[in-house]
Order: structure tokens, then sequence, then C-alpha cells
């Protein structure tokens, strides 16, 4: 018996009977092949969740189960495309439809015309199971995109071929007639399993000096980045997805602006990796469902973003997973438990936001891939939260606390004063500093957990003063507590700011954060020491120290050693004032 459409309200459709139907599966439903899934069965009646928009969609209207569940196809092409929240490529629906997506419209996820060069690893005759490498292409110049066998696959290999495909053509055989392809698929809402996870201990080096420096993040991490509307979250997770030391980088556009996404494409193609001297572009990968697209979709298209990256992670590749915003995630499961008539959580959140938000995070971490060669890869995870108000108190905002690895608050107040990145030293934290420092130290300087331990100490010694202050006035402290403001504010200007315009200091490597924390530390200690000796605030070179701070912020990287010789030039400058 064709099912058929008995209910419609907005995003939310009933049709009946689905009997041989599973939950989650695909739907297409009405004459125009409307996207949907199945989120609900109450017996022969089954509850679907449309990804587009129903405008004309009649009670009537006949529906089809597909029999799967959303499932992304993974394979050669998947660098540089720009899917929406289902996996359909935009510049695909572009050429069915227009520069407006029409309902209904359908692009394959990977371009199926396309002809990649394989090269084959294993040979015929050997043996091969669940995640082993079979050979790989070259999808990028420079960039290996290895060919895995997928899950619950396995046996002999009875022929297997170097050439040229696509991904609709056979690679090779096993014995038991099993066909072997360049691309697999995978349900996006199933994590992809792993061989073993391994501790985070492997420092992710964003090029936010403020990061790195006092609130670090590990490979394979999960980190939360509230802040209210203005305060610099999108341009945050830009700059990450630019400057961070991943091999492969996956955007994912919930809910944002249009505008916001358009100049991501923008930058990201003109903007040139310095380890390629290519495109950032060729190593990233964006998942975009923008404000004006349907918002149920919002809530596949975190998972589709998470199931890229467990793929590239299983290849052995560093994976940096940028989502923006989790709360639109979020409102999209408020609004399907809504028109589902569920019990209502917290401010009309669902009671299992926070499992399900939970789950999502646990997708992230560092782990050794299943299959032969042995690979270790990582999903690093940082979501931005849109809290109303910049109320912190919210629930996803609280939800979010209780499993992210780390903190990175942002301040409206900071913001509005030009600090950028506009994070609140005070409030934000990251559990990863233990485990991480001593890489950092590796990578720079074997004082790197003494200078941030002493900044963040002269940043609240320097909280403390700044309240005195406004009462009575900097003019009446000691010299030495002036001093501390003194300090206090180059290191927020100079150290803990950048310039996302001046391209020496839009990326700070380890290296030159270690010499803008030393020189601003020396700089206190030899001037304390100058006053403990007697002399006065007034008559010390603190316009000349200050100026020869912002050089070397603005001076472009250069070879390790020579940031550090800068600051003891600037250290010498300053004792050779009056």
């Amino acid at each position: 018996m064709t099912a058929t459409v008995t209910r419609i309200t907005g995003s939310l459709a009933e049709a009946e009977p689905l009997r041989d139907a599973a939950l989650y599966d695909l739907v297409r439903v009405g004459p125009r092949g409307l996207l949907g899934e199945i989120i609900r069965f109450s017996g022969p009646t089954a509850t679907l969740q449309l990804f587009e928009d129903t405008t004309g969609l009649e009670v009537g209207a006949e529906v089809t189960s597909t029999g799967a569940s959303l499932i992304a196809r993974l394979g050669p092409g998947l660098l540089g495309s720009v899917l929406d929240g289902v996996g359909r490529p935009l510049a695909g629906l572009a050429e069915v439809s227009g520069d407006f997506i029409a309902a209904g419209a359908t692009a394959p996820m990977l371009d199926v015309a396309r002809r990649w060069t394989f090269r084959a690893r294993v040979h015929a005759g050997d043996v091969v199971g669940p995640g082993d490498v079979l050979g790989d292409v070259e999808e990028r110049p420079g960039f290996e995109h290895r060919i895995l066998v997928p899950h619950g696959v396995s046996g002999t290999v009875e022929s297997l071929a170097s050439g040229t495909y696509t991904v609709d053509e056979p690679i090779g055989r096993l014995r038991d007639g099993a066909a072997l392809w360049l691309a697999q698929r995978w349900p996006i809402r199933t994590p992809r399993p792993v061989a073993r996870r391994l501790a985070a201990d492997r420092p992710l080096v964003t090029g936010q000096r403020i990061f790195d420096l006092l609130f670090p993040i590990a490979e394979g991490g999960t980190i939360a980045v509230p802040g209210g509307f203005g305060t610099g979250k999108t341009i945050v997770e830009h700059s990450l997805a630019k400057y961070a030391d991943a091999d492969v980088v996956v955007f994912v556009g919930c809910g944002e602006r249009g505008n916001e996404m358009a100049e991501v494409l923008h930058d990201f193609q003109a903007l040139i990796d310095p380890r390629t001297g290519r495109s950032i572009m060729e190593r990233t990968v964006l998942v975009v469902n923008t404000s004006n697209m349907p918002v149920v979709a919002r809530e596949a298209s975190v998972y589709l973003g998470l199931a890229i990256a467990e793929y590239f992670r299983d290849m052995g590749y560093r994976v940096a997973v940028m989502v923006d915003s989790l709360s639109r995630w979020a409102e999209a499961l408020r609004d399907i438990a809504a028109r589902l008539q569920e019990m209502p959580g917290e401010e009309g959140y669902p009671t299992y936001m926070a499992s399900r938000l939970g789950a999502l995070y646990e997708r992230a971490g560092r782990a050794i891939a299943l299959g032969a060669p042995e690979r270790t890869g990582a999903v690093t995870l940082v979501c931005a939260v849109s809290p109303p108000g910049g109320d912190f108190s919210e629930p996803v905002t609280q939800a979010s606390l209780r499993v992210a690895g780390g903190l990175w608050a942002l301040d409206a107040q900071l913001a509005r004063a030009r600090q950028f990145p506009a994070v609140d030293w005070a409030t934000s934290y990251s559990l990863y500093v233990d485990a991480v420092t001593p890489a950092l130290a590796a990578a720079s300087t074997p004082e790197w957990a003494t200078l941030r331990r002493r900044v963040l100490s002269l940043l609240q010694r320097d909280a403390e003063l700044r309240e005195i202050a406004s009462l009575l006035g900097a003019d009446e402290m000691a010299d030495r507590d002036r001093l501390v403001l003194v300090i206090a504010a180059m290191l927020r200007e100079h150290l803990l700011g950048q310039n996302a315009f001046d391209r020496n200091d839009a990326m700070s490597p380890l290296t030159k954060t270690a010499a803008l924390a030393r020189l601003g530390l020396a700089g206190y200690d030899e001037a304390d020491k100058r006053l403990v000796a007697g002399a006065d605030l007034d008559d010390l070179p603190v316009a000349a120290f200050r100026r020869a701070y912002a050089e070397l912020r603005r001076a472009a990287a250069t070879e390790d050693g020579e940031p550090m010789a800068a600051v003891d030039r600037a250290i010498a400058a300053l004792r050779g004032g009056s």
C-alpha cells in the first residue's frame, strides 16, 4: 500500500501506513520529492521531519521510504567542497536550480564524473579488514587521500589495480564477490569506530597568543566559545580555521548569516596556506546551513561535519572542526520537540538536549584508527555558543561547560574596547594545560609554564588594582602598584591582543608568543627592581619600552632564537634609561 501524507505542521508531516520503514530512514515526499526523515512512529503513522520548505505540500501526497538513514558519501573530492546541511553540494544545486535552491533539488555529494588516479598498496591474495589502507589518491597536490576498506567488509583480495576511476567504478573485488570502491557511505549520526583512544596530551597550536599561552587546547580536545552578539565568536573561529596547525579543517556554519559564510568562502580562497603555498580552501570542507535555510537541517549539519572529520581522522590526519553556532543546533532541537509536543525542559529546550550535546562532544578525540598500517588521527572540536544577552547561565552554555575540556569566554566590554580576541581571562579556563605544557615548552622555551603562571598572576593583580584606582585614582597609588597597571595594560594590548589585518600579527608562532611574554615580564622585573632601589616611575623610559614592545609584536616571524634576542635588546634599552 502506498503511504500518503495525512497531516502537515510546518516542517513536520505525518504519513501512513509506513510499516516497513525504520526510525531515521530517509523519505521522499510529494511530487517534488522533498527530502525528510522519520523521527517517530505511532502504530502505522510515521512523523516525518522535512529538510526543505513544505510550502505547497498537500495532504494525500505520496511518501516513499528510501530504506536508509541520512548517509554521507565519503571519498575523494571532499576537500574544497561546500555542502548544505544534508550533504548536497551547493555548486551542484546551483547548476540544477539556479541561485535559489528549489524544493526537491538533488545533487550527488561527490563529483561522479571526475576521474581519480588510484595507486594500489595491497595485492591480490592479501587479506584485508575494516580500516585497512587499500591505496591512495592524490586529491590535492601534496595531500594523500587514503582509500580505506569500509567497516563491515573483510576478506581476501581477488583483484585490485592501480588506474583512473570515478567514485562509481569499482577498483577491485574480494573473493567473496564484494566490490571495493574509492568512496564509502556512512550514517552521519553513528560515530565511526577506532582501534584505541589516546590521551589528549599534544597541543593544537592555534596561532592566537591568548589561547596558546593561557588557555591551550589539545589535539582531540573540545572547547566551548560562548559570547553575546558582536563579541567576535565567528572571527575567532575564522582565525582558528585559517591558522590552526591542523591537516584538515571542517567548518560548520549552523544557522549563521549568509554574508558571514560568503566572507569565509572569499577569505579562504584568497588566503595562502604557508605550509603548502596554495589556497587554504584546499584543506577545508564547508558545511553550510545558513539562517535562511530550513531550520531542521541545522540539526543534521553538525553530524555531517563530524562524520566527514572522523573519516579524515581514520586516514591519520589531524582535523579541526569549527561549529558556528551550537546554539542554533539546540534551537533546531527545540523547534522539532515543540512540534512533536514533547515535554519541554528549561527555556523550552527538550529534556534530552544535554545528553544529545554530550554525545556530540564525545565524538571528538585523538585515536589510533582501525586497520593497517597503524595511523593516529584526531578530531578537535571548537563550538561557538550564542547565549541570549550574553547570559552564560542559559542551558546550552551550561550543558557545554559540563562536557567541554575548556572555556574561551568572550566578553562584550572587551569587544567594545577593541580587544581581539575579546577573551575574558578571568572566566576562561582549559583542562589541558598540564597535559600539553611539556610539548609547548619543547617547541618554544623551557620557561613556558613560568611565563604563563606569571602573566596570569599579573593580570589578576591588575584587576584588583584597577578596582582601587577607580575609587582613589591612579595618581594616588604607590609607584609599584602603578607599574603593575602600566605593564598589565601592555600585556593586554600587545600580548593578548592581535590584529587580524596585520599579516605579521594575525598568526603568532610559539617562539614569538614566548618572546612577547618574556619581554613584558622582564620589563616589569627590571622596572620594579629600580623602583625598589629608589627610582621614580615617571623617570623610567616607559614610553621607549612600550615602543619596543609594539615593534616586537608587529615584527615578522623569524628564526628560532631571534625573538629572544629582540627581548634582550629591549631590556638593555630599559636598563640604560635614567
